[in-house]
């Protein structure tokens, strides 16, 4: 894979605004008072960056500097196995942050890749050390977003080691709708940025079974599929498939 291809979209006299953005209530300045937003907005942002479908914001084993905000676009984080194999270990969309893995030992753990062409915030972490350390609302919900991805890296543990292949896609498109529809869209209709292989990758599973899953839900009316466009017909037959009340 390519070295990271992406390029500013600011010039230093174009200074990204965090209180103006439409993701502000889902990304880390959430629940700040006035005055501590116009400290980010001076400090926090250094500037935006494009990336490329099919590029890399960074890669594994590049030093760490920063932490990413996705503005637009779509990223998967992925590494690569012993055998040369890609394992897909998440999918970050819109307000979410990208770069975690490399807080513990300066370095980056994983590849980031653009599924689609993305925007991204870049946050010097050492800036957001300091500036945390003044305004404790942003240390509070730093603290949240890191709690939330030990959870969800938690979650995937249980995915992969005890559900059935037809629990780990309803698992997966379930989370997608709630991420989805938290950011105001609709959480029936989902266009997918990943490839079935890449769903499969993430979740375990091999390329038949995810398309021959995605076949027996629309058969028994839990969606319908067209390409990478799914409609979600039956959420509740999804959750209950997902607890358990339903044979796999």
């Amino acid at each position: 894979m390519d070295h990271p291809v992406y390029r500013p979209l600011h010039t230093p006299h174009c200074h990204v605004v965090c209180s103006d953005c439409n993701l502000r209530e889902i990304c880390l300045p959430v629940g700040l008072t006035k005055g501590e937003l116009e400290l980010v907005d001076r400090r926090l942002v250094a500037d935006r960056v494009k990336v490329a479908r099919g590029a890399s914001l960074f890669q594994a084993g590049e030093r760490f500097s920063a932490v990413y905000a996705v503005w637009t676009g779509f990223f998967k984080t992925c590494i690569a196995s012993r055998d040369g194999r890609e394992q897909v270990t998440g999918f970050q969309m819109g307000g979410e942050l990208i770069g975690l893995d490399g807080i513990g030992h300066r370095v980056h753990e994983f590849d980031a890749v653009a599924l689609e062409d993305s925007q991204v915030c870049r946050i010097p972490y050492e800036e957001l050390e300091a500036l945390a350390t003044e305004i404790n609302s942003l240390q509070q919900q730093f603290h949240r977003v890191m709690s939330r991805e030990i959870v969800r890296n938690h979650g995937v543990m249980l995915l992969l080691g005890s559900m059935h292949a037809e629990e780990r896609l309803a698992a997966f498109l379930l989370n997608l709708t709630h991420r989805i529809h938290a950011r105001g869209f609709s959480a029936s209709d989902i266009l997918l940025r990943m490839s079935r292989e890449e769903i499969g990758s993430f979740l375990g599973l091999k390329l038949e079974t995810v398309s021959r899953t995605f076949s027996k839900f629309q058969a028994d009316g839990l969606l319908s599929v067209r390409h990478r466009q799914i409609h979600i017909t039956d959420p509740v037959g999804l959750q209950k498939l997902l607890d358990g009340e339903t044979t796999p």
